[in-house]
């Protein structure tokens, strides 16, 4: 028989998932140096236009309206979801945590606007988690969904 009761056992797990999600609040240095977003870790929970391999790469957001009528559509979308907070405004730069439902892990999300033509603006994403290895694709959904968001803003 075990001379350890069910009760010290849960006492573990659940202090172990509070300080793994303690850790999760501490925001990591992002932001856009040398006009390119921060790249991803070599880990398959990091998406971000600006990435060479397929693992990471995804595709900007391109859209027909102007820099500013994009960005106020991305911070009215962020600020409509659920778990979801601004934490950066400037001029071309715009970041965002998503918290997890269950354990309140936070993803980063960054929204870069370069320079752009008269007649469209290129958005560049990064999503990627703080903690954890794999995210089962989350961040890569995330942005897909994004873009479905704004795309139907424009129609």
């Amino acid at each position: 028989m075990n001379k350890y009761s069910p009760v010290f056992f849960t006492s573990i797990i659940l202090s172990s998932l509070i300080a793994l999600t303690g850790c999760s609040s501490n925001a990591p240095i992002l932001g856009v140096d040398n006009g390119q977003l921060t790249p991803c870790p070599d880990k398959p929970n990091c998406v971000n236009s600006f990435a060479e391999d397929e693992a990471h790469h995804i595709k900007p957001i391109v859209s027909n309206e102007s820099k500013e009528v994009v960005k106020n559509n991305i911070l009215n979308v962020i600020n409509s979801l659920k778990n979801s907070k601004v934490t950066a405004t400037e001029s071309r730069y715009v970041r965002a945590e998503f918290s997890s439902d269950l354990f309140g892990f936070v993803d980063d999300v960054e929204f870069y606007f370069p320079e752009s033509s008269i007649n469209q603006t290129t958005i560049h994403v990064r999503s990627a988690s703080r903690l954890g290895y794999s995210d089962f694709n989350v961040n890569r959904e995330r942005i897909e969904s994004l873009r479905l968001k704004l795309d139907a803003l424009e129609k």
